[in-house]
């Protein structure tokens, strides 16, 4: 067996309500003061009034940072540490979707240690510890919670990842009862957007392994049979509680497996078209696996087929090369099929934007390294007329 070596989150609390337990985490870890990050949608629709209640039943003085945007900019991150460390913040919690969240493992991150952000980009790079930190997902997407990954916006629209250790939370906290308020579009990118994590780590040309082998399948396995239900019954904690776990168990998944091209290809749109990533990966989703399915050994298309009956069983009866359209097919309809616009036109690009988009992925070679058959510019320039 190929050695490997698997990380997650040390602690995973699931249930609803379960964000009330967030006092008692970060008073045990010693916290005093808790910085609360989150986004003013999450905050005004109620959804960090329980998890307030539980820090201050725990004596936990608390610090609200809201001004969190989707695909954070460097200097919101930088804005956000510098207005926790003038307040004391020894502990961070963060309940929302991917931004806050990545925001949050920055913020515990830098005021845990000196060292600057621009030093911490790239693979392994953050130097010392991190203070006390607790995830809770308002989504079932991003995976955030159980993954060492930040992504920052830098300059007019590049995005660059911080990958290391110290970005894992102490405690993921997973509550269906914060997800049920989703719109549908939101259900349907996010959920999408858990898959993509799933079918990426299960092939992912570097460090796949049996552990997050198991954990895509399962992944896949959930999301599939629950995603529909949850946009037609958004109430049903069942179903938001299968979401969530799904995604949890995706972001693991692709924490030790890491994700490749189609996030390589999503990036640019977020960047320069404030895409949502959920969206974004949708959009170039099924040409690129149908890309990928013809690399020369054929090994990928028979992952493909080994995954496709996972989220669509009535594929399961046909044989594999049918298994792999039916699923790129099937992946390519869900969107529209659950009311999501997925062509790029439908966001404002253009054919012109093409060439642009193309070279700014071909810039993702942390993720393209991993990607089963190799990418190249014009095979990228391809994918995204594909998706126009």
């Amino acid at each position: 067996m190929t050695p490997f070596t698997f990380q997650t989150t040390p602690r995973i609390v699931s249930g609803p309500g379960s964000i009330a337990q967030a006092g008692e985490i970060l008073a045990t870890l010693g916290c005093k003061t808790v910085a609360l990050v989150s986004d003013p949608g999450v905050i005004g629709a109620g959804l960090t009034d329980l998890a307030r209640a539980g820090l201050a039943e725990h004596g936990l003085e608390i610090f609200i940072w809201s001004d969190v945007v989707a695909d954070p900019p460097e200097p919101k991150v930088l804005a956000a540490v510098e207005a926790c460390r003038a307040a004391g913040v020894d502990g961070v919690l963060s309940i929302g979707g991917g931004s806050p969240m990545d925001t949050a493992k920055l913020v515990a991150v830098l005021l845990g240690e000196s060292q600057p952000i621009d030093a911490m980009y790239g693979i392994g790079n953050v130097r010392g510890k991190r203070v006390p930190l607790v995830l809770a997902p308002t989504t079932a997407g991003t995976g955030s919670e159980v993954t060492p990954i930040a992504i920052v916006t830098t300059g007019e629209a590049e995005k660059k990842g911080v990958v290391a250790p110290q970005l894992l939370p102490d405690a993921a906290i997973l509550d269906a009862a914060l997800t049920t308020g989703l719109p549908a579009e939101v259900t349907v990118a996010t959920g999408i957007d858990a898959m993509v994590h799933a079918i990426e780590a299960f092939t992912s040309k570097h460090k796949k392994n049996p552990v997050s082998d198991c954990l895509a399948r399962e992944a896949l396995r959930l999301l599939g049979a629950n995603i529909r239900r949850a946009v037609s019954e958004p109430e049903d904690l069942d179903t938001r509680g299968a979401m969530l776990l799904g995604s949890m168990l995706a972001g693991m998944a692709f924490a030790n497996a890491p994700v490749a091209a189609v996030h390589a290809l999503a990036y640019p749109l977020g960047g320069h078209f404030k895409v949502p990533h959920g969206l974004s990966n949708a959009m170039v989703l099924p040409h690129v696996l149908d890309f990928n399915r013809g690399e020369p050994t054929g090994a990928t298309e028979a992952m493909y087929a080994e995954l496709a009956p996972l989220i669509f069983p009535e594929l399961a009866a046909h044989d594999p090369e049918m298994r792999v359209s039916g699923l790129i097919g099937n992946l390519a309809a869900l969107g529209p099929d659950l009311g999501m616009r997925t062509q790029l036109r439908d966001v404002g690009v253009s054919h012109n934007h093409l060439p642009m988009l193309a070279e700014d992925a071909m810039k993702q070679t942390r993720l393209l390294v991993n990607n089963p058959r190799e990418m190249t510019l014009e095979a990228a320039l391809a994918i995204y007329e594909r998706a126009l």
